[in-house]
């Protein structure tokens, strides 16, 4: 992504995540971005259009960011921890990403329905792993499809719950806690 286009996407995604999106208007983002308005015309040819290239670009980020540092594991585990330690990660450092993202998740508005249809090529993404980790024996079989969204969502609810209690939480110590719901579930087991 050359400078100015970074400029734009983040200038964007403030004033998406600041004003909603149908507060947000091309001149607002050219401004924010230091850029004339011509130049963000050249770029983009509509505000859906600029969304549509965040969600994109974002999503994109945090699939390489991840496969950067699985890579790097030797077992599926790992980096099944890498994946949620990642998405929880980015969503912390993002909050103004995910923000926009929460904020137009439902509706039927052409730029809704293509993050929807964004959000699930993640979740299958998401799939792709834990199939690897059943057939390792790994992950218990089952719908791998209902788990990666489980999965996802459950990251998603821990960090609403990091954004609402961001003065008491320790991230790593809610990445970790996190982990161990998802991995060992929730439910007392006795050792009879």
């Amino acid at each position: 992504m050359n400078k100015t286009k970074r400029a734009i996407f983040d200038s964007a995604i403030k004033v998406f995540s600041n004003s909603g999106y149908n507060g947000a208007t091309m001149d607002i983002i050219a401004a924010d971005a230091g850029v004339a308005k011509g130049t963000l015309y050249y770029h983009f040819k509509s505000k859906e259009e600029i969304f549509n290239f965040i969600i994109e670009q974002g999503m994109a980020a945090i699939k390489e960011k991840i496969e950067s540092i699985a890579v790097k594991q030797e077992d599926i585990l790992s980096k099944i921890k890498v994946l949620c330690r990642v998405q929880l990660g980015f969503v912390y450092e993002s909050r103004d990403f995910f923000k926009v993202v929460m904020s137009q998740l439902w509706g039927q508005e052409s730029r809704q329905l293509e993050l929807r249809e964004s959000i699930k090529k993640y979740i299958n993404y998401m799939k792709s792993y834990l199939e690897e980790a059943m057939k390792q024996g790994v992950v218990k079989k089952g719908d791998s499809y209902l788990m990666a969204y489980t999965l996802f969502g459950t990251i998603c609810s821990a960090t609403v719950y990091e954004l609402i209690n961001e003065d008491k939480t320790d991230i790593e110590e809610l990445i970790e806690n996190l982990l161990g719901n998802i991995l060992s579930g929730i439910q007392e087991r006795n050792e009879n």
